[in-house]
């Protein structure tokens, strides 16, 4: 493995307070996320991702005024998403204080937004994420899985493998690949779903959905992610940061 293994703790912000559900429903409150993403920096994290939940299927915008005091606070690279529809809205939120920002819904709507975000921005900005679930109700796709919308509640019929295949061509620096079906259960990431993108993809991977134990972390990393994405098992104190990264380190795994 030639680069270092990130970790990246995962704010989902619903209202301007950090929630966390089980396959996005019941959600529960977790906390500030300013509070939140400033005690995970100080804790080793390498990265912190700040997702508005509810931004696509509420037909609103990110919260700006939580990602301003957000990157006051936090001194590792913050990333935003949620809502986001143009070139215009990666604009704001990179003057808002993130340094990268994800596109999910508008992409799958228009994927020729990737090309544009990167185009004006750079690749380094934009991260792809991509909501993936096993098919069901008769869908098929060529890999079995497909892309899901709006917080995973609209299914697509896109095949997931092929999109994150072709969101990296059209110019995404990173793939946030999210397990909905694993997402909350703590019982471990889509290791099948994680190799079949790693397999068509070169940009840095990002393991998301499934987290409970270090073990979890240690076979992401082995099925080819490039950074490790969490919510719960942080927020309420199941694992901490260096928990994980001593896990890794004893494994093998490099990490910063």
């Amino acid at each position: 493995m030639g680069v270092a293994v990130r970790l990246i703790p995962c704010l989902d912000v619903d209202a301007g307070r950090v929630v966390k559900g089980v396959n996005f429903e019941n959600l529960r409150d977790a906390g500030d996320p300013v509070e939140l993403a400033s005690a995970y920096g100080a804790a080793g994290a390498d990265e912190v991702t700040f997702l508005d939940v509810t931004a696509s299927s509420g037909d609103r915008e990110t919260t700006y005024d939580v990602v301003r005091r957000t990157a006051d606070q936090v001194f590792v690279p913050l990333t935003v998403g949620g809502g986001v529809r143009s070139p215009e809205d990666v604009d704001r939120l990179l003057r808002a204080g993130a340094d990268k920002v994800g596109v999910n819904t508008a992409a799958i709507a228009r994927p020729e937004l990737i090309s544009e975000i990167a185009q004006r921005f750079g690749n380094q900005v934009l991260v792809l994420s991509v909501d993936a679930r096993r098919v069901r109700d008769g869908v098929e796709t060529p890999s079995g899985f497909e892309v899901t919308t709006h917080g995973g509640r609209k299914g697509t019929g896109i095949d997931a493998v092929e999109w994150a295949r072709r969101g990296a061509e059209l110019g995404a620096g990173e793939i946030l690949l999210n397990s909905m079906d694993a997402d909350g259960t703590t019982d471990g990431f889509d290791l099948e779903m994680l190799a079949a993108v790693r397999a068509v993809v070169d940009v840095p991977l990002i393991a998301s959905g499934g987290a409970g134990t270090v073990e979890h972390f240690v076979e992401a990393a082995r099925a080819g992610a490039d950074a490790v994405l969490a919510a719960s098992v942080f927020h309420f104190g199941a694992l901490s940061i260096q928990q994980v990264k001593d896990a890794m380190r004893e494994a093998g795994i490099e990490v910063r």
